[in-house]
Protein backbone atom coordinates (compact mmCIF):
# COMPACT_ATOMS: atom_id res chain seq x y z
CA UNK A 1 0.00 0.00 0.00
CA UNK A 2 1.50 3.34 -1.09
CA UNK A 3 1.93 6.19 1.38
CA UNK A 4 1.79 9.95 0.90
CA UNK A 5 5.34 9.91 2.21
CA UNK A 6 6.45 8.66 -1.23
CA UNK A 7 5.18 11.91 -2.75
CA UNK A 8 7.15 14.18 -0.40
CA UNK A 9 10.21 16.10 -1.56
CA UNK A 10 12.58 15.41 1.33
CA UNK A 11 14.75 18.34 0.23
CA UNK A 12 11.88 20.80 0.76
CA UNK A 13 10.65 19.82 4.20
CA UNK A 14 9.57 22.56 6.61
CA UNK A 15 12.45 23.05 9.01
CA UNK A 16 10.06 23.75 11.90
CA UNK A 17 6.51 22.44 12.32
CA UNK A 18 4.20 23.73 15.06
CA UNK A 19 1.00 21.89 16.03
CA UNK A 20 -2.09 22.90 17.99
CA UNK A 21 -3.24 19.48 19.22
CA UNK A 22 -6.98 20.11 19.35
CA UNK A 23 -10.00 17.83 19.71
CA UNK A 24 -9.17 15.47 22.58
CA UNK A 25 -12.30 16.43 24.52
CA UNK A 26 -14.64 16.21 21.54
CA UNK A 27 -13.12 12.89 20.49
CA UNK A 28 -13.75 11.53 23.99
CA UNK A 29 -17.35 12.79 23.97
CA UNK A 30 -17.95 11.12 20.60
CA UNK A 31 -16.75 7.88 22.21
CA UNK A 32 -19.00 8.33 25.25
CA UNK A 33 -16.08 8.97 27.61
CA UNK A 34 -14.81 11.83 29.77
CA UNK A 35 -12.30 14.38 28.49
CA UNK A 36 -9.28 12.75 30.14
CA UNK A 37 -9.95 9.65 28.04
CA UNK A 38 -9.31 11.81 24.97
CA UNK A 39 -6.12 13.29 26.41
CA UNK A 40 -4.89 9.79 27.24
CA UNK A 41 -5.41 8.64 23.63
CA UNK A 42 -3.84 11.86 22.34
CA UNK A 43 -0.51 10.65 23.76
CA UNK A 44 -0.35 7.96 21.07
CA UNK A 45 -0.70 10.69 18.44
CA UNK A 46 2.18 12.62 20.02
CA UNK A 47 4.30 9.49 19.90
CA UNK A 48 3.43 8.87 16.23
CA UNK A 49 4.04 12.45 15.06
CA UNK A 50 7.32 12.84 16.96
CA UNK A 51 8.50 9.60 15.40
CA UNK A 52 7.28 10.68 11.96
CA UNK A 53 9.09 14.03 12.11
CA UNK A 54 12.30 12.38 13.34
CA UNK A 55 12.16 9.82 10.53
CA UNK A 56 11.69 12.51 7.87
CA UNK A 57 14.48 14.71 9.21
CA UNK A 58 12.37 17.65 10.40
CA UNK A 59 14.62 19.70 12.70
CA UNK A 60 12.08 21.32 15.06
CA UNK A 61 8.61 20.29 16.26
CA UNK A 62 6.62 22.47 18.66
CA UNK A 63 3.54 20.98 20.32
CA UNK A 64 0.99 23.21 22.09
CA UNK A 65 0.39 20.93 25.06
CA UNK A 66 -1.12 23.25 27.68
CA UNK A 67 -1.99 26.93 27.47
CA UNK A 68 -2.15 29.44 30.31
CA UNK A 69 -5.91 29.59 29.65
CA UNK A 70 -6.18 25.82 30.28
CA UNK A 71 -5.63 26.48 34.00
CA UNK A 72 -9.24 27.73 34.05
CA UNK A 73 -10.60 24.28 33.15
CA UNK A 74 -12.29 22.10 35.81
CA UNK A 75 -9.86 21.19 38.60
CA UNK A 76 -10.18 17.43 38.02
CA UNK A 77 -9.27 17.83 34.33
CA UNK A 78 -6.26 20.04 35.09
CA UNK A 79 -5.04 17.64 37.79
CA UNK A 80 -5.52 14.68 35.47
CA UNK A 81 -3.67 16.46 32.66
CA UNK A 82 -0.71 17.26 34.91
CA UNK A 83 -0.50 13.66 36.11
CA UNK A 84 -0.76 12.40 32.52
CA UNK A 85 1.92 14.84 31.42
CA UNK A 86 4.36 13.79 34.12
CA UNK A 87 3.67 10.09 33.61
CA UNK A 88 4.09 10.39 29.83
CA UNK A 89 7.36 12.33 30.03
CA UNK A 90 8.72 9.84 32.57
CA UNK A 91 7.81 6.85 30.38
CA UNK A 92 8.89 8.38 27.06
CA UNK A 93 12.27 9.83 28.08
CA UNK A 94 14.16 6.60 27.41
CA UNK A 95 12.60 6.30 23.93
CA UNK A 96 13.39 9.95 23.17
CA UNK A 97 16.98 9.33 24.30
CA UNK A 98 17.25 6.23 22.12
CA UNK A 99 16.10 8.29 19.12
CA UNK A 100 18.49 11.19 19.88
CA UNK A 101 15.60 13.65 20.44
CA UNK A 102 16.32 16.80 22.43
CA UNK A 103 13.51 18.13 24.63
CA UNK A 104 12.80 21.82 25.24
CA UNK A 105 10.00 23.52 27.19
CA UNK A 106 8.60 27.02 26.65
CA UNK A 107 6.04 28.66 28.91
CA UNK A 108 5.47 29.85 32.45
CA UNK A 109 6.63 26.65 34.14
CA UNK A 110 6.45 28.35 37.55
CA UNK A 111 2.71 27.69 37.37
CA UNK A 112 3.27 23.93 37.14
CA UNK A 113 3.02 21.83 40.32
CA UNK A 114 6.34 20.95 41.96
CA UNK A 115 6.21 17.27 40.96
CA UNK A 116 5.70 18.24 37.31
CA UNK A 117 8.62 20.70 37.32
CA UNK A 118 10.84 18.08 38.96
CA UNK A 119 10.09 15.45 36.32
CA UNK A 120 10.51 17.98 33.52
CA UNK A 121 13.93 19.01 34.82
CA UNK A 122 15.08 15.40 35.07
CA UNK A 123 14.02 14.68 31.48
CA UNK A 124 15.43 17.96 30.13
CA UNK A 125 18.77 17.20 31.77
CA UNK A 126 18.83 13.63 30.45
CA UNK A 127 18.08 14.73 26.86
CA UNK A 128 20.20 17.89 26.93
CA UNK A 129 23.05 16.61 24.75
CA UNK A 130 20.93 14.90 22.08
CA UNK A 131 21.41 16.23 18.54
CA UNK A 132 18.44 14.97 16.52
CA UNK A 133 14.91 16.38 16.36
CA UNK A 134 14.29 19.31 18.71
CA UNK A 135 10.96 18.60 20.43
CA UNK A 136 9.58 21.80 21.97
CA UNK A 137 6.70 21.43 24.41
CA UNK A 138 4.64 24.59 24.97
CA UNK A 139 3.47 24.13 28.57
CA UNK A 140 1.57 26.76 30.52
CA UNK A 141 2.28 28.89 27.46
CA UNK A 142 0.48 31.72 25.74
CA UNK A 143 1.88 34.12 23.19
CA UNK A 144 0.55 37.22 24.94
CA UNK A 145 2.24 36.09 28.16
CA UNK A 146 5.47 35.63 26.19
CA UNK A 147 5.26 39.04 24.49
CA UNK A 148 4.42 40.87 27.73
CA UNK A 149 7.35 39.13 29.41
CA UNK A 150 9.66 40.13 26.54
CA UNK A 151 8.55 43.78 26.75
CA UNK A 152 9.15 43.84 30.52
CA UNK A 153 12.66 42.45 30.08
CA UNK A 154 13.47 44.85 27.23
CA UNK A 155 12.21 47.78 29.33
CA UNK A 156 14.32 46.59 32.27
CA UNK A 157 17.45 46.43 30.13
CA UNK A 158 16.76 49.89 28.67
CA UNK A 159 16.31 51.29 32.17
CA UNK A 160 19.56 49.73 33.39
CA UNK A 161 21.47 51.02 30.36
CA UNK A 162 22.16 47.60 28.80
CA UNK A 163 20.06 48.49 25.75
CA UNK A 164 19.44 51.75 23.88
CA UNK A 165 15.86 52.29 22.61
CA UNK A 166 17.07 53.17 19.10
CA UNK A 167 18.88 49.80 18.91
CA UNK A 168 15.63 47.83 19.24
CA UNK A 169 14.65 46.00 16.05
CA UNK A 170 13.01 42.70 15.05
CA UNK A 171 16.12 40.73 16.01
CA UNK A 172 16.13 42.35 19.46
CA UNK A 173 12.53 41.29 20.10
CA UNK A 174 13.26 37.75 18.89
CA UNK A 175 16.15 37.55 21.37
CA UNK A 176 13.76 38.21 24.27
CA UNK A 177 11.14 35.61 23.28
CA UNK A 178 10.93 32.12 24.77
CA UNK A 179 11.74 30.73 21.31
CA UNK A 180 15.01 32.65 20.90
CA UNK A 181 16.93 29.43 20.26
CA UNK A 182 14.67 28.22 17.45
CA UNK A 183 13.84 29.28 13.88
CA UNK A 184 10.28 30.45 13.25
CA UNK A 185 7.82 27.71 12.22
CA UNK A 186 7.22 27.37 8.49
CA UNK A 187 4.14 25.16 8.90
CA UNK A 188 1.47 25.37 11.60
CA UNK A 189 -1.05 22.53 11.84
CA UNK A 190 -4.29 22.69 13.83
CA UNK A 191 -6.46 19.61 14.19
CA UNK A 192 -10.19 19.18 14.88
CA UNK A 193 -11.65 21.70 12.43
CA UNK A 194 -11.10 24.93 14.37
CA UNK A 195 -9.73 27.93 12.45
CA UNK A 196 -7.97 29.89 15.17
CA UNK A 197 -4.40 30.51 16.36
CA UNK A 198 -5.50 30.48 20.04
CA UNK A 199 -2.72 32.63 21.46
CA UNK A 200 -0.01 30.36 20.02
CA UNK A 201 3.32 31.74 18.70
CA UNK A 202 1.64 34.92 17.43
CA UNK A 203 4.94 36.68 16.67
CA UNK A 204 6.69 33.61 15.28
CA UNK A 205 3.89 32.55 12.90
CA UNK A 206 4.08 35.77 10.85
CA UNK A 207 5.08 33.94 7.66
CA UNK A 208 4.04 30.38 8.47
CA UNK A 209 1.75 28.38 6.21
CA UNK A 210 -1.41 27.50 8.16
CA UNK A 211 -2.98 24.06 7.71
CA UNK A 212 -6.32 23.12 9.27
CA UNK A 213 -7.79 19.62 9.32
CA UNK A 214 -11.04 18.20 10.67
CA UNK A 215 -9.21 15.16 12.06
CA UNK A 216 -9.39 15.05 15.88
CA UNK A 217 -5.96 14.93 17.53
CA UNK A 218 -6.34 11.35 18.92
CA UNK A 219 -6.86 10.16 15.31
CA UNK A 220 -3.96 12.18 13.83
CA UNK A 221 -1.17 9.91 12.59
CA UNK A 222 1.86 9.94 10.28
CA UNK A 223 -0.24 9.80 7.11
CA UNK A 224 -2.08 12.95 8.25
CA UNK A 225 1.30 14.59 8.88
CA UNK A 226 2.48 13.68 5.38
CA UNK A 227 -0.73 15.15 3.95
CA UNK A 228 -0.07 18.45 5.74
CA UNK A 229 3.55 18.58 4.56
CA UNK A 230 2.50 17.75 0.98
CA UNK A 231 0.00 20.61 1.10
CA UNK A 232 2.82 22.87 2.37
CA UNK A 233 5.09 21.81 -0.49
CA UNK A 234 2.40 22.63 -3.05
CA UNK A 235 2.15 26.25 -1.86
CA UNK A 236 4.21 29.19 -3.11
CA UNK A 237 5.94 30.97 -0.23
CA UNK A 238 6.48 34.59 -1.34
CA UNK A 239 7.25 36.52 1.90
CA UNK A 240 5.57 39.65 0.50
CA UNK A 241 7.20 39.40 -2.94
CA UNK A 242 5.45 38.59 -6.22
CA UNK A 243 5.38 35.13 -7.73
CA UNK A 244 7.55 36.32 -10.63
CA UNK A 245 10.17 37.67 -8.22
CA UNK A 246 10.33 34.35 -6.38
CA UNK A 247 10.60 32.48 -9.68
CA UNK A 248 13.53 34.67 -10.77
CA UNK A 249 15.30 34.18 -7.43
CA UNK A 250 14.91 30.40 -7.64
CA UNK A 251 16.05 30.08 -11.25
CA UNK A 252 19.61 28.82 -11.69
CA UNK A 253 22.03 31.65 -12.51
CA UNK A 254 23.56 31.63 -16.00
CA UNK A 255 27.35 31.45 -16.03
Amino acid sequence: MSSLRDQLDLKRLPRHIAIIMDGNGRWAKEHGQDRLFGHFHGVESVRSIVEGCAELGVEYLTLYAFSTENWDRPVEEVTGLMELLVDTIRKETATLKKNNIKLHVIGDTNMLPDYARKQLKESLDELHDDTGLNLIMALSYSSRWEIVNAIKNIAGDVKSGKLEPFEINQDTIKDYLATREFPDPELMIRTSGEYRISNFLLYQLAYAELYFTNVRWPDFRKENLYEAILDFQNRERRFGKTGDQMKEENEPKQS
